[in-house]
């Protein structure tokens, strides 16, 4: 092909249409582009949300597998210690071991919530920035 011609768009001077018919066309061509665009992204979302419900879903499974293995592996350990103390001490200090990772594990997340900066300071910080160039391009 030597030409770039679209089938339906006149070549050259010829086009008979007036300024508002062109206009309308460029609209409606554009309308019909941004229709096709959202229902892509619209296609696509769909697709990748599927992805993420059976990952999530697959997590939720190790998490319930995690803690199934957590379980058994506390009655192993505490089995295991049945064998030099009564069975009642040995999950007695499973109990207590549990209960010290807890209340480590607890006093981590509460700590690591008080450094937490949900006001976003950086972010703040450039819109302050922004508004200050835009007021300054005003005046």
């Amino acid at each position: 092909m030597s030409g770039s011609h679209i089938a339906g768009a006149s070549t050259g001077t010829g086009d008979s249409r007036s300024l508002g018919e062109i206009v309308g066309d460029l609209s409606n061509d554009l309308t019909t582009l941004v229709k096709q665009e959202l229902e892509l992204a619209r296609t696509e979302m769909k697709e990748e949300a599927t992805k993420a419900g059976k990952g999530a879903g697959m997590l939720g499974g190790a998490g319930i597998a995690g803690l199934l293995a957590l379980i058994l592996g506390s009655f192993a350990l505490a089995y295991l210690l049945d064998n030099w103390m009564p069975v009642e001490l040995a999950f007695l200090i499973v109990t207590i071991l549990w209960a010290i990772v807890g209340a480590v594990l607890a006093a981590r997340g509460r700590k690591e919530l008080k450094n937490a900066h949900p006001q976003l300071p950086e972010t703040q910080q450039t819109l302050k920035e922004d508004a200050a160039w835009a007021r300054a391009q005003k005046n």
